[in-house]
């Protein structure tokens, strides 16, 4: 018996991620034959138009790009999990409820080495009748300095719930500390500790149960941020590094996710990790391109091949035992995040399953990754990104980054 799974993608600007992912998934053109049935995969991109809250989609998984920011979408996601059980990536139910504020307290919770941070009142008040009542009866008036200075500079001034690093700013003394204030209007902000002198700024992609840990330079431009670097943790470091990455994605359910971290010395330092649609286009990622592309593929036809239930609820208090355990090591919890996150994600099961049903994806991917249709797709992202004055360097400089990848990728599985 054959079942056919429609892979929707729900997207607003992108084009490079979701061609090379419909590329892939046509030239793998996968038939997985599990549980008395054989699956077969395709992909379209959502449209967005009225909806009927009984009508049945045709989706057995959507990729959610746009519900961030975007109204309609994220009320059509909410209807099809709630009543039609369609898997998404990610739970529309704590994306867009948790913000970085809720994520920095849950991992304060469980131990993690959060900065601190304290959240401070809005410069500009709510535009509400009665807002001065209240302010009046019950705000407190504050000095902002003397918080600053229970934080420490140098510090950070950052949104609560940002992203895209808009209205993040490094603070070195009360003057700026006053200037960004008074420009932060209506916005709710942290003030957070900054992590000084640290050794690498890494950050982890992470898509289901994999995670990749990559060396990124914020300072430089986007094109060269994330940096062709192995081997540039220790093995302790590496393991933390991912288990944090995994540990949050699994206590709020969130499957397709970026983590942000300092590694200073032996300490590792979690700085940001609420990423409703994190970064995987062709010219920030380069190199590390096709890992993501392939293992969005993988995850996406694990997840409906085995009738994978996406889970809504978060059982918080499962983690928070580990988190208020006085005789554990903060090693030893890490490991035991870890040991949940691994269950959460199937982590066994789902090695399996590709080892048994997408053995092929690997020569697949560098197949494609070589291919004039991959050139197309590297040729249009640059040529809509850049300047034209820059296309013919940049063509260059990606095709030979993607050749990079896919020679050492040739490399890695004939060893």
């Amino acid at each position: 018996m054959a079942k056919n799974h429609l892979i929707g993608l729900l997207l607003g600007t992108e084009e490079d991620w979701p061609s090379a992912f419909e590329a892939l998934v046509r030239r793998l053109d996968p038939s997985v034959a599990t549980g008395g049935e054989t699956h077969q995969f395709s992909t379209v991109r959502v449209t967005n138009e009225p909806f009927d809250l009984r009508y049945e989609p045709r989706h057995s998984l959507v990729i959610d790009r746009l519900a961030h920011w975007y109204s309609l979408p994220r009320e059509w996601l909410k209807k099809v999990a709630l009543m039609d059980d369609v898997y998404l990536l990610n739970n529309p139910f704590t994306f867009q409820t948790m913000t970085k504020h809720s994520a920095y307290c849950a991992m304060m919770r469980l131990g993690l080495k959060v900065p601190e941070t304290w959240m401070i009142p809005n410069k500009v008040p709510p535009e509400n009748a009665r807002f001065p009542y209240t302010s009046k009866k019950y705000n407190r008036s504050f000095v902002l300095d003397e918080v600053a200075e229970q934080v420490g500079y140098p510090l950070f001034m950052k949104p609560f719930d940002g992203g895209a690093w808009v209205g993040v700013t490094r603070i070195k003394d009360p003057e700026e500390l006053h200037a960004c204030y008074d420009d932060s209007g209506e916005r709710l902000m942290h003030l957070q500790s900054s992590v000084e002198n640290f050794d690498v700024f890494a950050r982890s992609l992470s898509i289901g149960a994999e995670t990749v840990v990559m060396q990124f330079e914020p300072d430089r431009p986007m094109h060269d941020r994330y940096q062709v670097a192995h081997g540039f943790l220790a093995p302790k470091t590496g393991h933390e590094v991912v288990a944090i990455g995994k540990l949050i994605n699994a206590f709020f359910r969130w499957e397709f996710n970026s983590c942000e971290t300092l590694v200073k010395g032996e300490e590792v330092y979690p700085i940001d990790y609420a990423n409703a649609a994190p970064d995987v286009a062709l010219t920030s990622l380069h190199y590390y391109f096709p890992w993501a592309i392939k293992t969005l593929v993988k995850w996406s036809i694990f997840c409906c091949a085995t009738g994978r239930q996406m889970r809504v609820d978060q059982n918080m208090s499962t983690y928070n035992e580990i988190g208020d355990d006085p005789n554990l090591s903060y090693e030893e919890k890490i490991d035991r995040y870890l040991a949940l996150a691994n269950d959460y994600f199937e982590a066994d099961r789902y090695e399996e399953f590709c080892a048994e049903n997408l053995a092929e994806i690997d020569e697949v991917t560098v197949e494609f990754v070589e291919s004039p249709e991959m050139d197309k797709i590297l040729v249009g992202a640059v040529e809509t990104q850049f300047p034209q004055h820059e296309h013919e360097h940049f063509i260059a400089h990606y095709r030979g980054l993607l050749a990079a990848s896919a020679a050492d990728q040739r490399a890695l599985h004939a060893s």
